[in-house]
């Protein structure tokens, strides 16, 4: 896997229901490296921090290998890499291949992949379609959210090196699947609630579909 974007936002305001919102998903391709931090990319717009950035999300890496497909939904809208509000664009990031847990190298920093991405309304308003939300969960190739093991440097033609395997876990894709089904896999449940690459909270969630 390889680096070919690295994305930055500033604060933008867009208009949900009536009201002004503050939103970081509006990324753009930078020429220099950014800095991945334990809690968030260095000066990259996190807006709420209930939902993005800290711990578990402090960076979100999306397949340029995707982009070709959601290019044909959407041929009308203006693209570049950070569409997806991506701080980083990987070439031949594989959800179907990436655990929860997996750890990796790329540049100066050491990162674990923690959940993937869950579409909210802000994503919507910048594809103008509510309905991209389904679309985006149908195709199950979410991006991925890392933990900062160690902090640095990353910047374009960094490669993206698998260091520790996951043990005991389940792919991004599946784990993706397991969230919006109606019908839950019970061996992928009890995978994800003792995986601790996830958080706590989301954890005690899922076990409440074990527990019944």
């Amino acid at each position: 896997m390889n680096i070919v974007s690295t994305n930055i936002a500033q604060p933008k305001t867009i208009v949900w229901r009536g009201k002004q919102i503050t939103t970081g998903i509006y990324k753009v391709p930078v020429s220099g490296p950014i800095y991945l931090g334990k809690e968030v990319v260095n000066g990259d717009e996190v807006s709420d921090r209930k939902v993005h950035g800290g711990i578990y999300k402090a960076c979100y890496l999306f397949s340029a290998d995707h982009y070709p497909y959601w290019k044909s939904l959407y041929p009308h809208l203006t693209w570049d890499y950070g569409m997806f509000g991506e701080n980083l664009t990987v070439s031949g990031l594989d959800e179907t291949k990436i655990l929860l847990g997996d750890v990796y190298n790329i540049g100066e920093a050491l990162v674990q992949i923690t959940q993937p991405r869950e579409p909210c309304y802000k994503f919507g308003i910048k594809f103008g379609n509510q309905g991209v939300l389904k679309q985006f969960i149908a195709h199950a190739r979410p991006g991925v959210y890392v933990r900062i093991l160690e902090a640095g440097f990353v910047k374009v033609n960094d490669d993206m090196k698998l260091v520790e395997k996951a043990k005991n876990s389940l792919t991004v894709f599946d784990f993706f699947e397991l969230l919006f089904a109606k019908h839950k896999n019970l061996e992928h449940l009890k995978l994800a609630v003792n995986n601790d690459a996830l958080p706590l909270r989301k954890r005690e969630k899922l076990r409440t579909y074990i527990l019944g």
